[in-house]
């Protein structure tokens, strides 16, 4: 099924997403991968406040190469999920309704998934110029020193994500393994 929704989003929204549907993001998303993920993580054990609030947020496990001029972002490709896994639980606990990545994930993440309702999404790898055209502004709003893996705030229109796992758990990476067997 074909889904447009807004982000952030809320549990309604999450929960009405299932594996395999097809969804187009428009609005506000973040843009974290592990560098970034790990001083989140040294901050939220400080108490410190975080870079961007992540009630109802969307991350995006991307770290974007240099624009083209006249272009907010270059290739903006996903980037392999599992390597959050050891960080993400705690995002998903504090609200993060999102994560747009590539690759499976982590028994732990998939419990706090469905302990939060939240959802996966993937983004197609090796379509970074092409999922840069759904990205219209890209702001550095934290840590800025770590360049390409430096937090962004992304504005994005219809950004075309697939989702794999969904707030029940349901998991497109063990289904479709599972109906290409039977296919078989």
């Amino acid at each position: 099924m074909d889904r447009h929704i807004t982000v952030p989003f809320d549990d309604r929204t999450a929960g009405e997403l299932r594996s395999g549907d097809y969804v187009y993001l428009t609005g506000t998303i973040y843009t974290a991968r592990d560098a970034a993920h790990k001083r989140m993580y040294e901050a939220l054990n400080k108490g410190e406040k975080l870079p961007f609030e992540m009630k109802g947020n969307v991350i995006y496990y991307m770290g974007p190469s240099p624009a083209r001029e006249g272009r907010p972002v270059g290739s903006a490709g996903p980037t392999t999920a599992s390597r959050m896994d050891k960080y993400t639980p705690a995002l998903l606990d504090l609200g993060i309704k999102g994560m747009i990545g590539k690759g499976k994930r982590s028994e732990a993440v998939v419990e706090a998934i469905v302990r939060n309702g939240a959802v996966y999404f993937a983004a197609v790898g090796g379509a970074g110029a092409l999922l840069s055209k759904s990205i219209e502004s890209s702001e550095i709003i934290a840590y800025d020193d770590l360049g390409t893996e430096a937090i962004r705030k992304l504005k994005v229109r219809d950004f075309p994500v697939i989702v794999v796992i969904d707030s029940q758990g349901n998991n497109l990476y063990e289904t479709a393994v599972s109906q290409y067997r039977e296919e078989e």
